[in-house]
C-alpha cells in the first residue's frame, strides 16, 4: 500500500487555500476527481445527507468502510475518512483495528478522529508511528452533539482550552485539523499557533483551508441550509424541476 502523506500542504499554510469536500458514493467522486479540489471526506456526516438519520451518530465503522470503498474507486484524489462514534472510546483496540480497516479494505489515504481527549491522542501517536495519516477535528464535535448542546460556536469565551488542544494535536502526529463552528478569532489563534494546517467550516477566513459538505455546496436539500454552508448551485431545484418535466413530457395529449 503506496501512502499518499500530503505533506505537501504544509507549504500551503499561509499560501493558497487547501480545498476538501465529502462524498459519498462512486458517482459524485467520479465528478469530484475532474474538479480543482484537493481532498475528499468521506465523512459520517453520511447518517444525515445519504441514510436520512438525525444525526452522525448512528454510523457504523462497516458502513464508514462500504462508503469509502464507494469514493475510492470514483476517485484518485486525497482521500480521509472518519472514524464513527463510539469507536475511539470503545477501547485502543477497536479504534486502531477500524483505522486499519478504512485504510486497507477501503483505500483511504487517513483517517479523521474527532476531539482531543488522551484517548483520542494516544490513537493518534501509535496510528502516525505505524504509518496511517491522521486527521484532527476541534471545535464543533458533530459526535459530542449531545454534550456540547447543540449546533453552537465554540470557543467564544477563550481560545485557550481550543489552542491547547490544537498543541496536543499536531504533537501527536495529526498532520492538519478541522476546525468547525470555532470563533474567528479563536481559529486564527489556532492557525497562528500550528504549524500543521487548519482546515475551516465554519470558523472564518483565516484557516488554511475550507471544508464543505457536498450536499450543502450543490444545494440539494432545498429545505436546509446551515448559515456555514457555501452554496455555490441550487440542484437540488433543477433536479425536481427535470422531474415535473420528465411527468408532464410522458403525458398523453
Amino acid at each position: 500500500m503506496t501512502l499518499k502523506y500530503p505533506s505537501h500542504w504544509l507549504e500551503r499554510k499561509g499560501g493558497p487555500k487547501i480545498s476538501v469536500i465529502t462524498a459519498y458514493d462512486y458517482t459524485f467522486a467520479r465528478l469530484i476527481d475532474r474538479s480543482q479540489i484537493d481532498a475528499v471526506l468521506v465523512g459520517d456526516s453520511l447518517g444525515m445527507m445519504i441514510q436520512g438519520k438525525p444525526s452522525t451518530l448512528p454510523v457504523t465503522v462497516d458502513e464508514m468502510v462500504y462508503h469509502s470503498s464507494l469514493v475510492r474507486r470514483g476517485t484518485q484524489k486525497f482521500m480521509i475518512s472518519d472514524i464513527p462514534f463510539g469507536v475511539i472510546h470503545a477501547s485502543f483496540e477497536v479504534a486502531c483495528s477500524a483505522a486499519v480497516r478504512l485504510m486497507k479494505e477501503a483505500g483511504a489515504d487517513a483517517v479523521k478522529i474527532e476531539g482531543a481527549s488522551e484517548p483520542c491522542l494516544n490513537v493518534i501517536r501509535h496510528l502516525t508511528a505505524n504509518g496511517i495519516p491522521v486527521m484532527g477535528h476541534l471545535g464543533f464535535l458533530p459526535q459530542s452533539i449531545h454534550t456540547l448542546g447543540g449546533y453552537r460556536i465554540q470557543g467564544k469565551s477563550g481560545p485557550d482550552a481550543l489552542v491547547a488542544q490544537s498543541v496536543q494535536l499536531e504533537k501527536a502526529g495529526a498532520f492538519a485539523m478541522v476546525l468547525e463552528l470555532i470563533a474567528d478569532s479563536t481559529a486564527a489563534e489556532i492557525t497562528k499557533k500550528t504549524s500543521i494546517p487548519t482546515i475551516g467550516i465554519g470558523s472564518g477566513n483565516s484557516t488554511d483551508g475550507q471544508v464543505q459538505v457536498l450536499h450543502d455546496v450543490l444545494g440539494l436539500d432545498p429545505d436546509f441550509r446551515p448559515k456555514h454552508a457555501m452554496r455555490m448551485r441550487d440542484i437540488g431545484s433543477d433536479l425536481i424541476s427535470a422531474c415535473s418535466e420528465f411527468h408532464n413530457s410522458i403525458q398523453i395529449k
